[in-house]
């Protein structure tokens, strides 16, 4: 199921600041392809996935949406301050109509964090939060998955079980990944878009977008 941008711009205005996010981009993300969303910090590559998601709206232009889409894996701006991870997985299984011990029995397995799990989600950590809301996105499946830097979360055997779980949605499911790693990129990835300057720049080859990336960055291709 593909996602598709027509027409979309978007711009930000902070402290009297104007941030360009998007500028008339038109593309389509194929189904059942991994797509690397590359470009600079503050480029606006979280602002993108959040448009795709829904979270937030263009200003000009529509997102359409061919199946399912999940919100920005690890993204727990929606999660509830007073409620404890548990119950705040409860609540998702609900809404999207999955079995609610399944999930929170796999959230709890899955983001390992004991007798915290159960503690109002106000008191985790940043990490904690982000393993939470890691957790509960594997656990709906979903058509599209929209992946932003979940895997820089925890040590690296957190990051290995947090990519595997990552590749084996993907046999079933598009995605596109927002990430610093490069490497990780190229490895889960068969497609990318570059966005600079408020357009998208796509390639059909990951490692193309990747070393328009780099060249972006001043950074010799490898």
């Amino acid at each position: 199921m593909s996602v598709v941008l027509e027409g979309v711009s978007k711009t930000f205005r902070s402290n009297g600041v104007k941030t360009l996010v998007a500028k008339n981009i038109s593309v389509e993300f194929p189904a059942r392809h991994c797509v690397a969303l590359l470009g600079r910090n503050g480029a606006g590559k979280s602002s993108l996935l959040q448009m795709i998601a829904g979270i937030s709206q263009p200003d000009e232009g529509r997102i359409v949406r061919a199946g399912t889409v999940s919100w920005p894996v690890g993204f727990a701006g929606s999660f509830h301050g007073d409620l404890s991870g548990a119950e705040n997985t409860r609540f998702v299984a609900r809404i999207y109509g999955v079995d609610t011990d399944e999930l929170v029995d796999y959230v709890a397995d899955f983001s390992e964090l004991g007798r915290q799990f159960n503690a109002p989600f106000r008191t985790y950590s940043s990490g904690m939060r982000s393993r939470v809301a890691f957790a509960v996105s594997m656990g709906v499946q979903f058509d599209t998955y929209l992946v932003d830097e979940v895997t820089a979360v925890g040590d690296a055997r957190f990051r290995d079980k947090s990519e595997a779980v990552l590749q084996d949605r993907l046999q079933n499911s598009g995605a596109i990944v927002v990430s610093h790693s490069l490497q990780m990129l190229a490895r889960l990835c068969d497609m990318g878009a570059v966005l600079t300057g408020g357009r998208l720049h796509w390639h059909a080859n990951v490692m193309d977008a990747i070393d328009q990336h780099r060249e972006i960055m001043g950074v010799p291709p490898t």
